[in-house]
């Protein structure tokens, strides 16, 4: 097994909307992580193909909105399909494993989508996929609730390898389920902007704030990747609106990528807002052993006669019709 090995937190802005543009960056930035001796690279969320945060600017019910809706659907991924395939491929070129945050569209109804994160290996394989099991706020309009299947932890040569995806790196539950299996690496994919901007402590600030908490949980090494704005995308949203000479933009903090030790120290970022950049951290997996003798709380540092968690890992969507 591996003693150090590097991670890398991709925080960059998807080409909206436009699934194979962004497959092939997504590819691009896996290679070049590779060329730095990259062992794991995580994306941020909905990187394929939008985060849909065009619910902030326009009317619910609005035809533009709803435009922008069945876009969305037709540039969904689907796991497996075309987009996984070059993925993986990438992953194989670079040699390393990768987390990378797509629009999952349900192949059993092509209405229905997930807030999901792929996992591949160095070998161009799709390892698995986790589905965001709640998502927060407006994201219910368009993506349905994951299965509990899909609260994946993979392993590697070199340790478990676990990812959740935004707000819910918060939720006791499912962070204590990632915990309990060991993961000496966590990804954390987030979205270029957080809803309601401007109204509390923004993605920067709440995006690093919550990687330092889960190191010290899990006492993983933590690679947060948010991601940055398509400020083109966002001069289209505000001519959609009627507001062509608006700047969407103003006032939003994106961005804030960092990589974290398990004693919550910050060894890579945090990178600034509204600049793509891949950073780098070498992570040595002893400090997840010293740390885990002093508290493992999957383990010796808690109390399983005490406090239970059960977790039902059948999946929760209709079956095909046969």
């Amino acid at each position: 097994m591996k003693q150090v090995i590097r991670g890398a937190a991709v925080q960059a802005a998807s080409i909206t909307l436009d699934t194979a543009a962004t497959t092939d960056k997504a590819c691009e930035l896996i290679r070049e992580a590779g060329r730095n001796s990259a062992d794991v690279v995580v994306f941020p969320e909905c990187f394929i193909s939008a985060y849909p945060a065009w619910f902030e600017f326009l009317p619910a019910m609005s035809p533009a909105l709803s435009d922008l809706n069945v876009r969305l659907l037709k540039s969904a991924v689907d796991v497996p399909g075309p987009e996984t395939a070059k993925l993986g491929e990438a992953c194989r070129e670079a040699g390393c494993y990768a987390v990378v945050g797509v629009v999952e569209r349900w192949q059993a109804n092509s209405g229905s989508m997930f807030n999901t994160q792929l996992f591949f290996g160095p070998d161009g394989q799709l390892l698995g996929k986790h589905q965001k099991l709640t998502p927060t706020g407006y994201e219910r309009m368009v993506h349905w609730g994951g299965s509990g299947e899909t609260l994946t932890v993979v392993d590697t040569p070199w340790g478990p390898l676990s990812a959740l995806a935004c707000s819910e790196n918060s939720n006791p539950l499912a962070g204590f389920d990632v915990v309990s299996r060991g993961p000496r690496v966590h990804a954390m994919s987030w979205p270029p902007q957080f809803i309601m901007s401007g109204s509390g402590p923004d993605l920067p600030d709440v995006s690093s704030l919550t990687a330092r908490h889960f190191s010290i949980l899990s006492k993983a090494f933590v690679i947060s990747a948010p991601g940055v704005i398509d400020r083109a995308f966002y001069k289209e949203m505000a001519e959609m609106a009627g507001t062509p000479d608006v700047d969407l933009a103003a006032g939003i903090r994106d961005g804030g990528a960092v990589i974290v030790s398990p004693g919550s120290e910050i060894i890579a970022g945090p990178v600034a807002p509204g600049v793509e950049q891949i950073i780098y951290a070498d992570m040595d997996l002893d400090i997840w052993v010293k740390m885990k003798l002093l508290q493992d709380f999957a383990g010796h540092y808690n109390r399983p006669d005490v406090f239970t968690l059960e977790v039902n890992r059948t999946p929760s969507h209709y079956e095909t019709a046969k």
